[in-house]
């Protein structure tokens, strides 16, 4: 008789092992199934933007500036008034007019000093600033550079302020996230949202032949009253200083004064009242190959020009460093002891980092002939 080798298995025995089995795999996803709920719970991300917090970061620090200036107004001439109109009204008034303005700002420290655009407080007898939390204290005008458009206000009497953090503009990108804060309109702690939409964009492009800026370009919304307002980076700190908006055609342009210069301007006007820019006294043009070719065909040209990219001088203005240095109309600067210069923007940097009455080298092209002048620049005049 042939045995089988397996055993019989007991049904009872079976079905209790995998009623066990079943009760215990249950139990385990259950233990599982609210383990990791309890880690999505964590992990989930903040109910707020990256542009909350970084807001959270700089808002307390800005402050609106209401501006009040007297200004004569301009006479009017009685005869142009109807006669009717006149038994009327009177006679025309004359006197002083007060002229209301608003602007923006930023605290940089805790004692009470403000940053914000010359152009804000251009001219103006009183100064009020409001507080992100609503307190109003009267201000005055440490000092204003007109050039860099930049303005440093001190808050009257003994406060504690929160300041703005400030960043570095030298590591932006073009690209990077751009938050404006300010008050435009008269509307209070406004918000917008862009990007980096360029950088060292040159002022002089925008029809302003009286500042020395570059500026950074966003397409976040700037209005005016965002005047003086800072413009933000994503980890919330200062990286530019809200000051120009593209109105018209191509309008949704804003541009910011970077926080580095701003930086450096305001701690002169704190030392000094005021900022001093070296000048050298010429007007110059941007020269490039093509340019300089276009023109050496034309039968009727003065002089030829060489094809080459450089400064050309334009004018010069008399008894200025340049005039005394022997510069010339058409001469071309093509460096200096430092750097390459490709255009005027070039040369004016240079310049700007100059030591007044201390020599600075050009490098000059006239006639076909390579040269060096020695130049010292003057400070900038007109500024009273």
């Amino acid at each position: 008789m042939i045995k089988s080798c397996s055993k019989k298995q007991n049904p009872s025995l079976l079905k209790r092992f995998s009623w066990i089995f079943t009760t215990f795999l249950v139990i385990l996803l259950t233990c599982s199934s609210q383990s990791f709920a309890e880690e999505l719970l964590d992990s989930k991300p903040s109910e707020h933007s990256f542009v909350a917090a970084a807001v959270r970061e700089v808002a307390p620090a800005v402050v609106r500036i209401d501006t009040e200036r007297a200004f004569e107004r301009e006479p009017f001439d009685p005869t142009l008034l109807d006669p009717l109109l006149r038994d009327l009204l009177g006679e025309p008034g004359t006197g002083l007019e007060r002229e209301r303005g608003q602007g923006s700002g930023f605290l940089i420290d805790s004692k009470g000093l403000v940053l914000t655009n010359a152009h804000v407080v251009d001219r103006v007898d009183q100064v009020i600033v409001t507080l992100a939390d609503g307190d109003q204290f009267d201000g005055h005008v440490v000092g204003t550079d007109p050039i860099t458009d930049l303005a440093l206000l001190k808050i009257d009497g003994d406060i504690q302020a929160y300041m703005a953090p400030l960043g570095n503009s030298e590591e932006l990108e073009v690209g990077d996230w751009a938050i404006a804060l300010g008050t435009p309109y008269g509307l209070e702690r406004t918000v917008t949202l862009g990007i980096v939409s360029s950088l060292h964009r040159n002022i002089n492009s925008l029809g302003f032949s009286d500042k020395r800026l570059d500026l950074i370009q966003t397409d976040a919304a700037i209005n005016p009253g965002n005047s003086g307002g800072p413009l933000v980076n994503q980890r919330g700190e200062v990286i530019g200083i809200n000051t120009l908006v593209r109105s018209g055609p191509g309008a949704g342009l804003g541009f910011a004064i970077p926080i580095n210069l701003a930086r450096r301007v305001s701690e002169q006007l704190l030392r000094d009242g005021q900022v001093v820019h070296p000048y050298l006294g010429v007007q110059l043009v941007p020269l490039n190959a093509r340019i300089a070719r276009e023109h050496n065909r034309d039968p009727n040209s003065l002089l030829e020009l060489p094809e080459r990219s450089g400064a050309l001088v334009q004018a010069v203005l008399p008894d200025s460093p340049a005039e005394q240095a022997g510069l010339k109309r058409g001469d071309l600067v093509i460096g200096t002891d430092e750097v390459l210069v490709i255009d005027p923007q070039t040369l004016l940097e240079q310049v700007d980092k100059a030591v007044i009455g201390e020599p600075l080298l050009l490098k000059v092209l006239r006639n076909g002939r390579d040269m060096n002048l020695s130049i010292k620049p003057a400070p900038l005049p007109g500024l009273e």
